[in-house]
């Protein structure tokens, strides 16, 4: 199943991502939030987690450490703003302690779909302004996103 990458809005600065998944909507859900499995598939192709601790509630945090594979280690620090199981997670990229030049900050929205027996798996990601939005694009924002929807898709087969 391909993943859909949509960034050519003129007047919302906004990222949306779909893909459907060949998974039920619940194991879709625990796929997003627990740890454990997160860190299994989260990042681009070749990045390793080497910490991903969550409290999935509203208000709870979201820390977690990608690896790239030359080594480069990228820290994420997130709030968790609305949490609907099995339905919606909203989380909001945290601004302390971001390093000048590092990735905009946004409010990212999943949402799933129940589509009976699979999921359609829709993010949206708001930025601030058009320029944090297009920055996020040439960052690779996008790109990255699609590989740990595929790595995701794997995932959910060995659960």
């Amino acid at each position: 199943m391909q993943t859909i990458v949509d960034a050519a809005s003129t007047d919302a600065a906004v990222i949306l991502i779909t893909r459907t998944y060949d998974a039920p909507r619940a194991l879709v859900w625990t796929a997003l939030t627990d740890p454990t499995h997160v860190a299994a598939w989260y990042g681009g192709e070749g990045f390793s987690s080497p910490v991903c601790e969550m409290d999935v509630r509203p208000g709870g945090l979201w820390r977690h450490v990608m690896r790239a594979p030359n080594g480069m280690e990228f820290g994420i620090d997130s709030v968790f703003t609305e949490v609907v199981p099995p339905e919606r997670l909203v989380w909001t990229s945290a601004a302390k302690d971001r390093p000048a030049g590092g990735p905009p900050v946004a409010v990212n929205t999943v949402t799933l779909e129940d589509l009976g027996g699979t999921t359609r798996w829709t993010l949206e990601a708001r930025f601030e302004s058009l320029a944090d939005r297009d920055l996020s694009v040439r960052m690779g924002f996008g790109h990255m996103v699609s590989q740990g929807a595929e790595r995701l898709a794997a995932h959910l087969q060995s659960m």
